[in-house]
């Protein structure tokens, strides 16, 4: 939902939100939030890239600010950059992973555009979860699909997310 004004954007860098919103085209946007299944699997998520930052090379950042152009920003579910990345507060380099979880209220169609943003600025890996369904997609600029082999992986990395493990973990959860 689109505030009634446009706001700058240095006003929107120095407010907090709970929880935190997009920023588009001068309009702070708000976020469907999560429930149940989608706090346990963006926990699960964060847990896994956590638990191999060192072998992986990586630092996990839930909920993070991504600054996807110069005057857009959106927060993502999980964000994963490299170790080697900058550490600003807020992330300005293509992150190596953006993970969006699809909350109640979200199409897999609008999260699937919304993700464009994300691939426009350099991030190479877009994925999406949906809890509901017990999948996941991973997106690119022409195309969304499901994995192969139930795996999402980034190639030349030791990175793979093994799908029925995750949705057994979650299943554990609920």
């Amino acid at each position: 939902m689109a505030a009634a004004t446009p706001i700058p954007v240095s006003e929107y860098l120095e407010t907090m939100y709970h929880p935190d919103r997009h920023y588009i085209d001068g309009y702070v946007l708000e976020r469907n939030l999560g429930k149940r299944e989608h706090a346990a699997l963006q926990g699960i998520l964060a847990g896994i890239f956590r638990e191999h930052r060192r072998l992986w090379g990586v630092i996990v950042l839930p909920e993070q600010r991504v600054k996807v152009t110069h005057a857009n920003y959106r927060v993502t579910d999980v964000c994963v950059v490299r170790s080697s990345d900058p550490r600003d507060p807020i992330v300005k380099f293509p992150p190596l992973i953006a993970i969006e979880i699809l909350s109640e209220g979200d199409t897999l169609r609008q999260t699937y555009k919304e993700g464009q943003d994300y691939l426009r600025m350099g991030v190479e890996h877009f994925w999406i979860f949906d809890p509901d369904e017990r999948k996941a997609f991973a997106g690119t600029a022409t195309a969304l699909a499901e994995p192969e082999g139930g795996e999402l992986v980034v190639p030349g990395t030791p990175i793979k997310l093994v799908l029925a493990e995750i949705f057994a973990e979650l299943d554990e959860l609920l």
